[in-house]
């Protein structure tokens, strides 16, 4: 099944998020795997796994939300690089072991940091760093996420030099690029002939990442769905909120503000 629709599930209410996915079609993207204290504990991701795994969701293509906390594959410490690939080969151990489609990742770079031998490095460590990952993990596709980038140059950059690659795309976080001090705009023309595979989407007060209900923020929902109807194909989407009653009130603004997919 080709979701274009998905959720972040939890296990202490699976029963609603399955439901929910019944009903929409909907994938799942587990997040309790970029959690730090849980990856140092192997009975705890076992176990975790083990309880996504048993609900047998072959047909549906879901999704996972690799490491981002403190991740840095461009570095040239040798220490930190090793660090964060250890980290980042968690992450794909897990989407292989569960068989998922997609793993999301962060572009973590240090925004303020203009000079131009860093950026220059951060592509290049980058490119190199996920051609050898996707090479390694032939089944999995990789989508990159803007994180705390103040524009969209950076992502659409290393997409570009990444074009030829059919397993990594772009996973664009409106939200995130709502706050990010350039004009969402900007952001939407920048990425519109790029290759997103993917979007989170939630909203807030234009100031703080507050992943609250969508259309319940100043996020412009008309802006995002014009854009969806001009691009070649509609990505699938996250509705990235905080917990059940949050995904479905965003639903209901969706259906009734007719927001994508709900049009």
């Amino acid at each position: 099944m080709n979701n274009k629709l998905y959720c972040i599930p939890t296990l202490e209410e699976i029963d609603k998020y399955t439901e929910f996915s019944e009903k929409y079609q909907a994938g799942f993207e587990y997040n309790e795997f970029f959690i730090p204290g849980i990856l140092e504990d192997e009975v705890s991701v076992n176990r975790i796994m083990k309880q996504y795994m048993n609900l047998n969701r072959k047909e549906y293509e879901d999704h996972v939300h690799g490491v981002f906390l403190d991740i840095c594959v461009n570095s040239t410490d040798p220490l930190i690089f090793k660090a964060s690939d250890t980290r980042v080969r968690q992450s794909m151990d897990i989407a292989r072991k569960m068989k998922l489609k997609a793993v999301v990742f962060h572009t973590n770079y240090i925004v303020n940091f203009r000079l131009q031998s860093y950026l220059d490095t951060w592509l290049d460590r980058n490119e190199a760093y996920w051609r050898q990952i996707l090479k390694e993990y032939p089944e999995q596709k990789i989508y990159m996420e803007n994180m705390f980038d103040d524009s969209p140059e950076m992502i659409v950059k290393l997409a570009d030099r990444m074009k030829d690659e059919e397993r990594f795309a772009v996973c664009l976080d409106i939200a995130h690029g709502l706050i990010s001090g350039a004009p969402l705009e900007q952001w939407l023309v920048a990425l519109k002939d790029a290759k997103v595979a993917h979007l989170h989407i939630n909203d807030n007060d234009g100031i703080t990442d507050l992943h609250q209900p969508v259309g319940s923020g100043k996020m412009d929902w008309k802006l995002f769905t014009k854009w969806c109807s001009e691009i070649a194909a509609v990505p699938s989407i996250l509705i990235e909120v905080r917990g059940f009653k949050d995904l479905k009130e965003s639903v209901e603004n969706m259906k009734e503000k007719k927001i994508v997919p709900f049009v």
